[in-house]
């Protein structure tokens, strides 16, 4: 079966989250919004491409950072409505330098920061 992206539920504002992931180690990496387009894209380019909400624009993973995602494979969940992006990361996934964007943990009540910017 041919994948059409207009086949996912997307949210009110045209958006659906994406979630990244390294492939080979399975380190969760990020979140972000991806559009039909963006989402188009990505699967015409190879490189993650998703929508900035803050910018209202398209924002190609790694443009100005040259922390480029390259997409591995691409997963939908069972709602349609989330995607799992598996990926190769060169550099940081995060904007404040760091490999993921989960780097800080609640354990029994208290935040802790797991990883420092490279």
């Amino acid at each position: 079966m041919q994948f059409d992206p207009k086949t996912l539920v997307y949210d009110a504002n045209g958006l659906i989250s994406c979630i990244a992931q390294d492939h080979a180690s399975g380190e969760v990496l990020m979140m972000a919004w991806m559009s039909v387009e963006s989402l188009t894209r990505t699967l015409e380019t190879g490189a993650m491409t998703y929508w900035s909400r803050s910018r209202a624009s398209f924002w190609a993973k790694g443009e100005t950072s040259g922390h480029v995602q390259r997409l591995v494979e691409l997963r939908i969940d069972c709602d349609r409505d989330c995607l799992l992006a598996l990926v190769t990361q060169e550099g940081a996934a995060c904007h404040t330098n760091r490999r993921s964007c989960f780097y800080t943990a609640l354990r029994d009540g208290v935040e802790i920061v797991l990883s420092e910017p490279l």
